[in-house]
């Protein structure tokens, strides 16, 4: 069972409109509501892929039932913890010319200690019989810094593979911690870092304690730098949609192949693989596994170097 950790969950709701025009009134065409945040997408697309998950998160107000009663709809097991002030919402704006979403994301709503230690305590509980765990996401208003640190710890106790998805101060202790893989996207590497060069940056990742590093470089594609080696892959042509959500389906995807003992480069084609099958995919966290099957072959992966922290 892969455990997937939502610090931040949201009530994902997206907006359709013919043309958003900054400024001006919209008329919205239609409206979707389901259960998000990074870590719950995560688990959409493990569970497409056929994967046993459990989502663990925090949950609040009024639209806490909306979230658990959308789990349930889409057979996500899950056990979440109920705190004060309401679930924040993730609100995406798509424009019906190009498919294009503009986001607006609230920060949450602010979690007590005993909330985090509740988490922390159900996430022990289900450790045993995991396979690997994905923490993903923002962290809310009054957890630490060090709440990824703290999850990472508690899965190398149980020799639980764990992946990062986090940005700044989170995602450095998360690496110093000794996540096995720690996965951001090119602005959030130089965010978190300060360094521009994403090999330089990567390898500053590694050398403070994280074992594999995955950047997305959006319509670039994807890298990896690995105790194995460094590997970048890519769509042969850019993939037009909607591209909230594909960088969690891309964390499905490593997860998985890491799971498996899949070689990096493998892991790395079925990254952008299904990251673009979510592109395609109007609805965040949402993948349709034909898309994926046809864009697997096509996908294009090349080394970069040999291994080594040195490069």
């Amino acid at each position: 069972m892969i455990l997937t950790v939502t610090p931040n969950v949201a009530l994902d709701i997206t907006y359709r409109v013919d043309q958003l025009t900054p400024g001006l009134s919209h008329r919205v065409r239609s409206v979707e509501e389901r259960a998000g945040g990074k870590g719950v997408n995560v688990a959409r697309a493990l569970h497409a892929l056929g994967h046993d998950t459990f989502v663990l998160g925090l949950v609040g107000g009024a639209t806490a039932g909306a979230i658990t009663t959308d789990l349930a709809r889409g057979g996500l097991a899950h056990a979440l913890v109920t705190v004060e002030g309401p679930t924040r919402r993730s609100i995406a704006v798509v424009d019906a010319r190009n498919q294009e979403a503009t986001l607006f994301n609230e920060p949450g709503p602010r979690v007590a200690a005993t909330s985090w230690n509740d988490l922390e305590a159900r996430l022990a509980a289900r450790l045993p019989e995991a396979t690997a765990l994905v923490v993903s996401g923002s962290l809310p208003p009054g957890a630490g810094d060090d709440a990824c640190a703290r999850l990472v710890r508690m899965a190398a106790a149980h020799r639980v593979a764990v992946l990062v998805d986090a940005v700044g101060e989170a995602l450095l202790q998360a690496a110093a911690a000794g996540a096995d893989i720690v996965k951001l996207n090119s602005g959030e590497l130089r965010q978190t870092t300060g360094r521009s060069d994403v090999a330089a940056a990567a390898t500053a990742l590694r050398r403070r304690g994280a074992k594999a590093v995955v950047v997305s470089l959006g319509a670039a594609g994807m890298t990896a730098f690995a105790p194995e080696g460094s590997w970048r892959a890519a769509t042969p042509a850019p993939v037009v949609g909607n591209p909230t959500g594909s960088g969690d389906a891309a964390a499905a995807a490593i997860i998985a192949g890491a799971v498996a003992g899949a070689p990096w480069p493998d892991r790395l084609r079925n990254a952008v693989a299904l990251s673009a099958a979510a592109v395609l995919q109007p609805t965040a966290g949402s993948v349709d596994l034909r898309d994926y099957l046809q864009l697997v072959p096509q996908i294009l992966v090349e080394e970069h170097h040999a291994p080594g922290l040195d490069r």
